[in-house]
């Protein structure tokens, strides 16, 4: 077990973890706090400051205010703050990763691998296309004397993240919102606040003008609703489930109000007959025990050629079988606890249904409790039988996944597709041709090849159907949709 560092041993101290809004650390209003719980063994990690409803309203209003001058800076002082950010939270990789082992369970040195780099790289890679893009396009038109679009900042943006990667998450939506010109109210999830906190700290000390970036952990009706109806929120982002994001969905469409929904998945893989059997038992194994399953995009629905499936499953188990289950904060660790109680009673409770609907156990199936593992800890689970179950229609978001056979392309795809998620799939196969004709076909925003869980800058990653709308993230596209459409023309003089 590794000890944490004096700065993350200062900052879990504070009672309570104050927020941040107008560039001051504040306990808000109502003087309300919440008890972080370490998912490990069920230990407090600290106490932090709850926003209520008239904290986010102040949150915003000091957004608003701070946009006026905010969207005036040149996409060099936007980039260069972004940069700033950037390098701080190189400066304190440590602390952000053992905050994020700590706070949501995950390995320490998967945080230390994915999460903290890869945020890190977002950071720059925004400040990049913030300097490159032309947000002036000229328009060369017949019987104009001049034309041209003008790609603006809506103003105040209101994030609302989950808690399964906090801070990748956050820096992924903020990150181009900035660079855009737009300033940023942040909902982090009340499970998994501490990483967010953090990187507004890093914020304040990068020089960001005050209100330009405000983080505030809260209750989603208490705060996330004000965000939904308040008139100087121009544009709603929010990460989380597909039950969520309808209800944010609607109450933004009331107020005719631009929103991003970055939802829930029921990913699949096909794994086809005369796919690398071992490649794609260790790649799946991996995905599913990737963060405790609990990602979005990860491949929960396995369907199997019918003439490879007893060969892949068994080599499945041997891969699952190597999987140290331990305490984020191990070094060896390789997949860490649930978040929550709460999350471990719901992956028991579709484990239990599916069984009840006639899914057999192929793996796992069970909680992991001992001296050493008294947290919300489960076994790496496999179900096989038939698409009916519960546990083939719903997302889980634990590190389960279920299995079924095909006969024919057409008998996989239709299974693929047989639901409204829409989010990100997989074709393992060793014919390129057929994995590209079989990825088209996938009514997804992400078709993977041989792999699963692709990530790249440049590459956009977006949802369609039940998994969301409004874009994605990663690309210059993502920034773009921070912005507005202006267009200006002056007619030819009669």
């Amino acid at each position: 077990m590794i000890e944490t560092t004096a700065k993350v041993q200062a900052f879990l101290r504070q009672s309570p973890v104050p927020f941040f809004s107008n560039g001051a650390w504040v306990t808000g209003g109502s003087g309300k706090s919440m008890a972080v719980e370490n998912p490990a063994d069920k230990s407090p990690l600290a106490i932090i400051a709850e926003a209520v409803a008239s904290d986010a309203e102040q949150a915003i209003e000091a957004a608003h205010t701070a946009f006026q001058s905010w969207q005036h800076t040149t996409p060099a002082e936007r980039a260069a703050l972004l940069r700033k950010l950037a390098d701080l939270c190189e400066r304190d990789a440590e602390e952000l990763s053992q905050l994020e082992a700590l706070d949501v369970g995950k390995p320490v040195e998967n945080a230390r691998g994915f999460d903290v780099p890869f945020g890190i790289e977002c950071l720059r890679y925004f400040a990049d296309l913030c300097e490159q893009e032309k947000f002036e396009t000229p328009l060369t038109l017949a019987g104009m004397k001049q034309a041209h679009t003008v790609r603006l900042p809506y103003g105040v943006v209101g994030f609302i993240f989950p808690w399964n990667f906090p801070l990748t998450l956050c820096q992924w939506g903020i990150a181009p919102a900035l660079a855009a010109g737009n300033t940023v109210v942040v909902k982090p999830s009340e499970v998994t606040p501490l990483s967010t906190l953090y990187l507004a700290k890093l914020a304040e000390e990068a020089g960001f003008p005050a209100g330009v970036i405000n983080v505030l952990p809260g209750e989603g009706p208490e705060v996330g609703t004000v965000f939904t109806r308040h008139p100087k929120v121009r544009f709603v982002s929010f990460t989380g489930s597909s039950r969520v994001g309808r209800l944010i969905g609607e109450a933004c469409g009331a107020n005719l109000k631009p929103v991003k929904l970055e939802l829930g998945g029921k990913g699949a893989s096909i794994i086809c007959d005369d796919a690398n059997i071992s490649a794609a038992a260790a790649g799946l194994a991996g995905a599913i025990t990737l963060n405790t399953g609990q990602v979005c995009c990860t491949a929960t629905r396995w369907i199997v050629h019918e003439s490879v499936a007893s060969e892949f499953i068994e080599k499945v188990k041997v891969e699952l079988d190597k999987v140290l289950i331990k305490a984020g904060m191990n070094e060896d660790s390789q997949m860490g606890p649930l978040v929550s109680e709460r999350q471990l009673n719901t992956v028991n409770g579709y484990i239990q249904q599916g069984q009840e609907q006639g899914a057999e156990v192929v793996y796992g199936g069970k909680n992991v409790s001992d001296a050493e593992r008294s947290g919300y800890y489960v076994s790496p689970t496999l179900l096989m039988g038939s698409e009916e179950n519960i546990c083939f229609r719903e997302e889980i978001f634990g590190p389960v996944a279920y299995i079924t056979t095909f006969k024919d392309d057409a008998d996989a795809l239709r299974q693929v597709n047989s639901l409204d998620y829409g989010l990100a799939n997989s074709v393992w196969t060793g014919n390129n041709d057929r994995a590209i004709a079989i990825a088209k076909k996938m009514v997804s925003g992400n078709s993977w090849v041989n792999a699963h869980n692709v990530f790249a800058y440049g590459l956009p990653y977006g949802a369609c159907s039940a998994s969301g709308m409004g874009g994605g993230v990663n690309s210059r596209e993502t920034m773009l949709d921070y912005t507005r459409n202006l267009s200006i023309a002056e007619p030819e003089e009669e």
